[in-house]
């Protein structure tokens, strides 16, 4: 079957398989507000910047930097479509305070992109690329996450552009400036260094049960974290 995306900037020809697999375990805490955040009706458009429009002539979608065997690899957007995919019940929680409730999100575990490119010994973090030079940093666990996906799909229809189509991470335990939108690369990391928000004072791990929003509230003992 094929969904044809409602959008106004680049309308595209989605494909979602028939047979879609079962609905994973949503994640700790799925329900429950955590501290500092506020529930907010509907879905609300937040982002930095222009919604870049989508020509899947000249998408990809990379994984680089310190994989194993130093190689590099590029999905076409028909290539991403074609990964197995499941479906992910959770939250999205905003650092500004507020969360938009049972989201079911469909796409890629981040998991199979590291089994399809495994990353070399000692590497720790990643770094998440988006359009127009965005960037947001995890840490490996964090990326590697049961529920962490490659979403394209939300409430069973395609993501629209100013929600991230074609592709958006989505980290549901992290703060939603770790799930950037129009995905277009993962960097594996053997050192942490800052993403986009990050160079401008929000956390490095961004951990909504924690309510860790800010630099200021860094762990200085957190061993993931280099020592400056």
């Amino acid at each position: 079957m094929r969904v044809r995306v409602a959008s106004s900037l680049a309308p595209e020809e989605v494909p979602v398989p028939e047979d879609r697999p079962p609905v994973l375990p949503s994640q700790p805490g799925h329900g429950v507000l955590p501290p500092g955040q506020r529930p907010v009706a509907g879905w609300p458009v937040s982002h930095y910047g222009p919604v870049p429009r989508f020509r899947p002539e000249r998408w990809d979608f990379k994984v680089f930097g310190a994989t194993r065997g130093a190689a590099t690899r590029s999905w076409s957007w028909d290539d991403v479509t074609a990964l197995p995919r499941v479906t992910v019940v959770a939250d999205l929680h905003c650092a500004q305070g507020t969360t938009s409730l049972n989201h079911e999100w469909f796409g890629v575990p981040a998991a199979t992109i590291l089994d399809l490119v495994p990353p070399a010994e000692g590497v720790t973090h990643v770094m998440a690329w988006a359009e127009y030079g965005y960037s947001a940093n995890l840490r490996l666990a964090d990326f590697t996450a049961s529920t962490t996906l490659l979403a394209t799909h939300r409430g069973g229809e395609p993501l629209t552009v100013e929600h991230g189509f074609p592709l958006r991470l989505v980290v549901p335990h992290l703060y939603g400036y770790k799930s950037p939108k129009w995905l277009r690369g993962i960097e594996y990391l053997t050192l942490d260094r800052p993403g986009f928000w990050e160079e401008r004072g929000y956390h490095h791990i961004g951990d909504v049960w924690t309510g860790r929003r800010y630099a200021y509230q860094d762990d200085s003992a957190d061993p993931s974290r280099p020592q400056l």
